[in-house]
């Protein structure tokens, strides 16, 4: 049965606490191949295929589980990127990465 993540307008790619990475979607393969052809695939190394000063933070979160959030814009595509642990039986398993484009202008709601 295939996953809706293997179709989400998402990028998602899981990565275990060594930074290998073990799932990839369909838009996070693209996302990667788009812009060099570095052959980042499952079983290639997250952390390499990020530049500093991400990498570093990246090596950070896979010692100490944290979360990451923050926007970029490359290439006149804004984009959101959250990066978050994962857990498997309450054990710390490795980083999950969501990037999504996000408009120029964007509503924002203010709720109480």
């Amino acid at each position: 049965m295939e996953s809706w993540l293997d179709e989400d307008e998402a990028a998602i790619t899981i990565c275990d606490r060594d930074g290998i990475i073990l799932y990839m979607n369909e838009r996070s393969r693209k996302s990667f191949t788009k812009y060099d052809d570095s052959g980042v695939t499952i079983g290639s190394s997250l952390i390499e295929c990020h530049p500093e000063p991400s990498r570093t933070k990246l090596k950070s979160m896979l010692e100490v589980p944290q979360t990451n959030v923050y926007t970029i814009e490359k290439r006149g595509i804004k984009k959101l990127i959250r990066q978050s642990p994962w857990f498997r039986h309450g054990i710390f398993s490795g980083v999950v990465e969501v990037s999504f484009q996000i408009p120029e202008e964007m509503v924002h709601h203010v709720r109480e």
